[in-house]
Order: structure tokens, then sequence, then C-alpha cells
């Protein structure tokens, strides 16, 4: 199992697997909820509930992203392409408007949540690949860590890097979140420290 998120509503909890497959799981009784989500190829490393709590987004080691319908399990759309590597990490923004991933490839790419079209250029500045990203509370900003040891912070409607990169730690940064306030970051690092 890679990863575990709750709906906004805290009723469900969703995984992904090695196994290359989703289940929704019902946050009281621990019960399965539905069928499997399957459509990704190999492991399913991140997933995470929209906003609203009406989609489910997942990632893969199959260098593509996936929206799902939370309710009935359905695929949304074709999956997302364009990122050359393994997508590390997947985040909505907080209107639920895009999404944004990392990747193996070192870029952050930005996707229009409705129609899956990826918006703007890739972007690069990271010289390793992007473990995790994370919008800010405001939706204004957001963030990424990386295994080149550093922090950046980017403008969420421009794409352009916000001031200087961050350095903190000694090995790759591995998570990234902004405070719910939005004041501060969180890393947590292969070095051991957060």
């Amino acid at each position: 199992m890679w990863s575990v998120a709750y709906s906004p509503d805290g009723q469900h909890i969703v995984s992904g697997s090695e196994d290359g497959t989703i289940r929704i799981w019902d946050a009281k009784t621990g019960a399965s909820v539905g069928e499997q989500l399957i459509g990704h190829k190999e492991s399913v490393i991140s997933v995470a509930y929209s906003p609203n709590g009406e989609h489910i987004i997942s990632r893969s080691s199959d260098h593509t992203i996936r929206i799902w319908d939370a309710k009935t399990g359905a695929s949304v759309r074709s999956p997302l392409h364009g990122h050359a590597d393994w997508v590390r990490s997947v985040a909505y923004s907080c209107d639920g408007c895009c999404i944004i991933s990392g990747s193996n490839d070192c870029t952050i790419r930005i996707w229009d949540a409705k129609t899956g079209a990826s918006v703007g250029d890739p972007l690069d500045g990271h010289t390793a690949l992007v473990w995790s990203v994370a919008y800010s509370p405001d939706g204004r900003r957001f963030i990424s860590g990386s295994d080149d040891r550093t922090i950046r912070i980017w403008d969420a409607k421009t794409g352009a890097s916000v001031g200087e990169h961050l350095i903190e730690h000694n090995r790759g940064v591995n998570s990234v979140t902004y405070s719910p306030d939005g004041q501060h970051i969180i890393s947590g690092s292969n070095d051991r420290t957060i």
C-alpha cells in the first residue's frame, strides 16, 4: 500500500496499491465500498480527493495521472500524459480547478482539472526528481520538494519561481506541505529530519 487519503467529509478513505488498483473504504466500518478502481498499468503511488469530494486523482509509476468519479469509481477521462518518467506527487488546487504533478523527470506540470489539458509548459528548476508538491491554502502558490535537497515556491497563476529556492536538508526532500494558515512550510527528508 503506497498511499491513503481521507475524503473531505471524513466518510471515506481511498488507498493506492502496488498492485495497480485503488480502493475506497468506509472510514467508520473499514468495509470496502464498491469495486476496485482499475486502470493503471503499474503501482499507484499517490491518491487524493478533490476539495469537493467528487473526484479522486491518482498517480502511478506508469507515468500517468488518472481522475476518477468518487461515487461510481468510473474513470472520468483519458489518463493525463505528459511526464517522461514516474509521476511522484499530485495535488488539487483549493478551488479544484487545477492539478499539479511532480515527476522523476525533474519537472512539475499544471493541468486543467476539468478538461485534463496541460496548462503551459512544464516547470523546471529542480535538478533531480520531484518527490512532493502542495498548494498553499489560498491557492496563490504551490511548493515542491526534490531529491536535489531543495524546496521551491511557485506562483500558481504564472508558474514562475518565487524567490530563491530553500536549501535546508542534507538529502532529498520527500514531502512538503503548508500549514493551514499558509504561514509556514513543513518538509520531511531522507536526512531523517523535519
